[in-house]
């Protein structure tokens, strides 16, 4: 493979984004507002239901985005994300915004779209737009300074073009089990609330109901199902750069980072240790429940692994704790830091069936959750291949 080396700046224009003004930002629309939140660390477009915002203002027509759209992060909003780029999905939907720069005039005899994509998920251009950003609290660059990074690349740009489909081919299976995971998710969800919200469980027509009860069920507090540990109250003393990752309200949600602390865990209570499939509940900040598939791990505190008795399964629990997710937000309490009190675990109750009943339901239920463990499983180790060939193959040293 034949390499030279370019500035950036050769190859193409960065347009900022427009200050869309936000008291026209809603809660839903037909737009939604991209921010540096709508990247992923490693590159990748995300979205963040709940989180997103629409926009109910006048749109000027320059900043709606295209579907294949190119853009990159120009503001260190969470770390890592600075000079992260990310291919826009669909068309019409998705406003570019401020903080966000989209690549125009790409010269493709220089750059291939694909292959700048993942070029720009380069430690060696990520450090270089690191290194060159300006801000204290909050790091920003400019497409000056982009425009200055300079980058070895193939010649031909057809090797490019072959570099960037062995890494998309990656990708492609990753997004595919994303969404297998979400359709997983969405039965075991429609199945609880059929069943168990409801209450149009199998034979449902012969069994009577008494205050919301059928005759056999049982309204449990979550207390009583399930042992809710709370994480260990770490201290920066007890952080480093090795050891098992500390899994915190960030973890749960993106899973570990080069950014997460770590511990040597071998003076840490047995019950703060975590392993694949246990079930956790982050009451502190965003209440939300998923399942751990990090690998052996550590628990901080803010954070709850909830271990079921005998009566129902981490599946089961996965369930009713999400479709009970309104009534502890509307028991959270705290100004700067809304949390949810042990307590309020005593307050909501569950419907817990009869045996029989639990039975059919548990079989499908563990099903789907050991389902969804492996596909997590997949997409960790996907992507870890995918990183570890994106520098072999920019670089020459595997040849494609």
């Amino acid at each position: 493979m034949s390499l030279h080396e370019i500035s950036l700046g050769n190859a193409f224009h960065v347009k900022h984004g427009f200050a869309f003004k936000s008291q026209y930002f809603s809660d839903n629309g037909e737009h939604i507002v991209l921010t540096p939140g709508n990247f992923n660390e490693k590159g990748g477009f995300r979205l963040r239901p709940g989180k997103d915002r629409f926009y109910a203002g006048d749109i000027p027509e320059d900043f709606v985005l295209e579907e294949g759209d190119l853009i990159i992060a120009m503001t260190e909003q969470g770390p890592g994300l600075l000079g992260s780029s990310a291919l826009i999905p669909e068309s019409g939907k998705y406003l570019h915004n401020q903080r966000l720069g989209l690549i125009e005039d790409l010269d493709e005899t220089i750059l291939a779209k694909r292959f700048l994509y993942y070029l720009f998920n380069t430690k060696s251009v990520r450090s270089q737009i690191s290194g060159s950003a300006t801000g204290t609290k909050v790091r920003h660059t400019a497409p000056e300074r982009i425009y200055r990074v300079k980058v070895k690349v193939p010649r031909d740009v057809t090797e490019q073009e072959r570099i960037a489909s062995t890494l998309s081919a990656y990708d492609d299976l990753i997004e595919n089990n994303r969404r297998r995971i979400q359709l997983l998710e969405q039965a075991a969800r429609l199945l609880y609330k059929e069943w168990f919200v409801h209450l149009r469980f199998p034979g449902h027509e012969h069994v009577k109901i008494k205050d919301g009860v059928p005759e056999g069920w049982e309204s449990l507090a979550l207390s009583e199902l399930a042992n809710f540990i709370n994480g260990f109250a770490f201290k920066p003393a007890h952080l480093g750069e090795e050891g098992l990752p500390v899994v915190k309200i960030p973890e749960l949600k993106q899973g570990v980072t080069i950014k997460t602390p770590r511990n040597p865990g071998d003076k840490i209570p047995d019950k703060y240790h975590l392993a694949d499939g246990d079930l956790l509940f982050s009451w502190s900040g965003t209440l939300a429940v998923n399942i751990w598939v990090g690998g052996p791990a550590l628990l901080n505190q803010h954070l709850f692994n909830v271990v079921p008795y005998d009566k129902v399964s981490r599946a089961f629990l996965m369930c009713a704790l999400r479709e009970v997710m309104n009534e502890f937000s509307n028991q959270t309490v705290g100004a700067t830091m809304k949390h949810i009190r042990r307590s309020a675990l005593d307050n909501v109750k569950v419907l817990v069936p009869d045996d029989a009943t639990l039975l059919i339901a548990e079989e499908s239920l563990c099903s789907v959750y050991q389902q969804i463990i492996v596909l997590h499983k997949q997409n960790i180790n996907l992507s870890r291949a995918r990183d570890l060939l994106l520098p072999k193959l920019m670089n020459g040293e595997i040849p494609v």
